[in-house]
């Protein structure tokens, strides 16, 4: 079991994964949530996935860690709360649980381009090529710590993403506290930086964009299969991710793929 506080709620959470056949899905209650685009209510600095009996936030990043470590059916992931916990700040605590429940099952089709899409909204801009299968993320942060970084890698790069956390800044805070927002923000799971650089030491030189990378497989895997060709984001954020996701169901970018 997984136990912690949600970074934006604070309230703690508990998490118990299930193999169960049947759709990778959250549970509580008696109500059921399949992990699935048409299930995103909101963007609000994560991913919120409801359908009016449940709602869950921050749920990125097991998704995420579900996505580097292929398990894309026959999981039930219990919760206790409406948000789930922060832990670190990346998707490396998940890795563990999902291993002890032994190998996952076979890898589904992969859903493919049949031909490049892009989608462009002010300075954020997805793309979507036919070819090799690769994700590349592209940030720029006008900050002296953060800068212009890029991470590029095919799947069996994935798991270099796990432990990267989380940030933002300190500057921001008070605004998102304001609003609701990372409540319980605390260096021991957000990467928090000042006018001058990180307050917590960094795991990587380019942790910010292998974070941001991070989210955008957890953000994907809502698509529910595997996702082939090479995606580029540049600038990307949950908000964008999801409309991306949407527009290529919309015009049948997706080959298998059903709006």
């Amino acid at each position: 079991m997984i136990v912690g506080p949600g970074l934006h709620s604070g309230a703690s959470c508990r998490v118990r994964l299930y193999r169960e056949p049947g759709p990778v899905r959250f549970k509580r209650g008696r109500h059921e949530l399949p992990a699935i685009l048409k299930n995103v209510v909101a963007t609000p600095r994560c991913t919120v996935l409801g359908d009016g009996s449940l709602r869950l936030a921050m749920v990125e990043h097991l998704l995420a860690a579900l996505y580097i470590t292929g398990w894309w059916q026959d999981l039930l992931i219990e919760v206790s709360g409406a948000e789930l916990p922060v832990l670190d700040g990346s998707a490396a605590p998940w890795l563990e649980p999902l291993a002890a429940l032994g190998p996952p099952p076979p890898l589904p089709p992969p859903l493919a381009p049949l031909e490049p899409f892009s989608l462009l909204v002010g300075s954020t801009r997805l793309t979507l090529s036919p070819g090799p299968t690769r994700l590349a993320v592209e940030i720029d942060f006008a900050h002296p710590a953060i800068g212009r970084q890029r991470w590029e890698g095919a799947p069996s790069d994935y798991p270099a993403l796990a432990s990267a956390r989380t940030f933002g800044f300190l500057k921001e805070l008070a605004t998102l506290q304001a609003q609701g927002l990372a409540t319980a923000a605390s260096p021991a799971y957000v990467i928090v930086y000042d006018q001058e650089g990180p307050l917590t030491e960094l795991r990587y030189a380019d942790e910010p964009v292998r974070h941001k990378a991070l989210d955008a497989l957890g953000d994907f895997y809502l698509l529910g299969r595997p996702l082939a060709g090479t995606l580029t984001v540049a600038r990307g954020s949950h908000s964008a991710h999801i409309d991306f996701m949407r527009e290529l169901l919309a015009f049948s970018v997706l080959t298998g793929a059903h709006a």
